[in-house]
């Protein structure tokens, strides 16, 4: 089997990550991008690395993309429209010479319920990544599936934005808590998966501890030398009330990573 890897996503959060592993490891590697080419900034870690323009949202670009790649690892993915992305992604793919299908879906994607207008505003991401999972699953190619739960990078934006709405308080989601991973940790797992064989779904990733929202967002404040009451409130919904339940949190037998979210902040703070 060729050693062309196709990354999507490949300039984004995890995807970045992932491709200098694999270039690392030997393998030749294609890196699917709306742009087509290199971000400017960090550009030095591409080097020797394929951009091709595509769009796995509409599926334009996608069958040369996917051209002459034993295996796609596919990072491409956004707030909604996952279960998009992937059946595009898929069709390609079958048309091709039977690719390895490495996908990054997320801890809880089959145990929290959507159901609602409430909760597909506010956990329709998890709908769509389960949705997007049934399809790798149904393709027909040899495939394997990663469930990570949120990244550090991922709480700190959250967060960010929370805090920018402009109140004498910091609304937290009362009773919810998270377990966050290390994107390069992530990236090293999926990397070594699209390295070997087919493995179907694999056990969830997850950081090493687990953290309420309250404790996060004090956090995440002081981080930034900022001052506001954290106040933990309720959040409607089948799939706010699985989040309490910890439905977003690994069950036994996950692997997990070493970098603590507090190694992340002071990561930040360099």
């Amino acid at each position: 089997m060729t050693s062309l890897t196709l990354v999507t996503g490949g300039t984004g959060t995890l995807g970045r990550l992932v491709v200098p592993l694999l270039r690392d490891a030997g393998r030749r590697v294609r890196v699917l991008s709306r742009g087509g080419h290199a971000p400017q900034e960090g550009a030095q870690f591409v080097t020797g690395v394929e951009f091709v323009t595509g769009d796995v949202s509409t599926g334009e670009g996608l069958d040369a993309a996917v051209k002459g790649a034993g295996t796609i690892v596919h990072c491409a993915g956004s707030a909604k429209g996952d279960e998009v992305k992937a059946r595009n992604l898929v069709r390609a793919a079958s048309r091709a010479d039977g690719p390895h299908l490495v996908f990054v879906s997320v801890v809880g994607a089959d145990r929290v319920p959507v159901v609602s207008g409430v909760d597909r505003a506010m956990f329709g991401y998890f709908a769509a990544k389960r949705e997007a999972e049934r399809v790798v699953a149904g393709c027909g190619l040899p495939w394997t599936t990663l469930r990570a739960t949120q990244f550090h990078d991922w709480i700190w934006t959250t967060l960010g934005q929370m805090a920018a709405v402009p109140l004498p308080v910091l609304p937290t989601w009362a009773g919810v808590r998270f377990q966050p991973v290390d994107a390069g940790e992530v990236a090293a797992r999926l990397a070594a998966l699209a390295l070997g064989a087919p493995a179907g779904l694999v056990p969830d990733l997850a950081g090493p501890r687990v953290y309420p929202m309250e404790d996060l967002a004090r956090d995440y404040l002081r981080a930034g030398g900022r001052r506001r009451l954290v106040t933990p409130m309720p959040a409607p919904g089948r799939a706010a009330r699985a989040f309490r339940a910890g439905a977003n949190l690994p069950l036994d037998g996950a692997d997990l990573g070493g970098r603590t979210w507090e190694e992340f902040l002071a990561g930040r703070a360099r």
